[in-house]
């Protein structure tokens, strides 16, 4: 068989295409994420079916800081009253906008159906083209329920304080790296299904950590021993990091968390792509 069929734009036999003697792999996963993303806005409206979730748990977050702030300008861990709200308020946007579930629920899926015998073979890397799907998904999702923060937020609380417009492209970096980054990692969780029958306990501790540490409450919330650790783990890079930007932005602050983030993104990605191959031949071993 031929490698090409012609020089201006043909496909090999694993369906790579070629231009001008090279290939652009990347153009699979745009094509990818573009499909999903087209579908995605046909159904914009079954989103938001979950504003009113997100709403309640705002209106219980208000509610409690209002009590806890019993003094006007006072601070608790460094954040004023409206800083405080304004951080749930973001990390709570990116938990509801993410739906990284989506993520550890699909591979897990393929995996244990068997499903992943078929798509490991098409002309795209299995991983990748999970991660493109959920990329499609929330470019949607999260510009409808940050528009609803920005709302609830000036509506239920006021402008957040000493807010920097200028610096919103990177509070928007941050913010897409640490999405990223948290699907990569429930990805490589779900990827142990490969060996174990359900990962979903592991997925369970994974967010509720997540969630309790770095999307309720902000790290210096908690004693100052345990900070250090809290900030060499996910947390600091998937919504503590991206939130308090948003809330207290400071160039050198954004510098710190946007080398973390590269960090755990490579570290994410050699992790999921070293899991991956592993599952991959055992499940030749077995035979399929």
């Amino acid at each position: 068989m031929e490698k090409y069929r012609d020089k201006n734009g043909s496909r090999n036999q694993r369906g790579w295409r070629y231009r001008g003697g090279s290939y652009k792999p990347w153009r699979k996963y745009a094509v990818i994420y573009r499909s999903v993303l087209m579908e995605n806005l046909q159904y914009a409206a079954n989103v938001a079916m979950g504003f009113l979730t997100y709403f309640v748990f705002i209106f219980i977050f208000v509610k409690l800081w209002g009590y806890m702030y019993r003094m006007p300008g006072e601070l608790i861990a460094g954040y004023t009253k409206e800083q405080m709200i304004w951080y749930v308020m973001m990390t709570e946007m990116m938990f509801f906008g993410s739906n990284a579930a989506s993520v550890a629920g699909e591979a897990a899926r393929d995996i244990r159906g068997g499903n992943i015998a078929y798509l490991m073979n098409r002309p795209y890397h299995y991983a990748l083209y999970v991660l493109s799907k959920y990329s499609g998904e929330w470019s949607v999702r999260l510009p409808m329920y940050a528009l609803l923060a920005v709302v609830l937020g000036t509506v239920m609380v006021g402008p957040l304080p000493r807010f920097r417009l200028a610096a919103v492209p990177a509070m928007a970096v941050c913010v897409v790296l640490g999405l990223t980054i948290h699907a990569v990692f429930k990805l490589c969780i779900s990827l142990f299904s490969f060996w174990i029958e359900d990962a979903t306990p592991f997925q369970w501790l994974y967010d509720k950590l997540i969630l309790v540490v770095g999307v309720m409450f902000p790290v210096e919330i908690f004693p100052r021993t345990l900070q250090p650790l809290l900030k060499m783990t996910p947390i600091y890079t998937v919504c503590y990091g991206p939130a308090k930007l948003i809330v207290d932005f400071s160039p050198e602050k954004c510098l710190e968390i946007l080398a973390a983030q590269i960090l755990y993104l490579t570290a994410g990605f050699v992790l999921m792509n070293l899991i991956y191959r592993k599952g991959v031949k055992k499940l030749y071993v077995n035979g399929g």
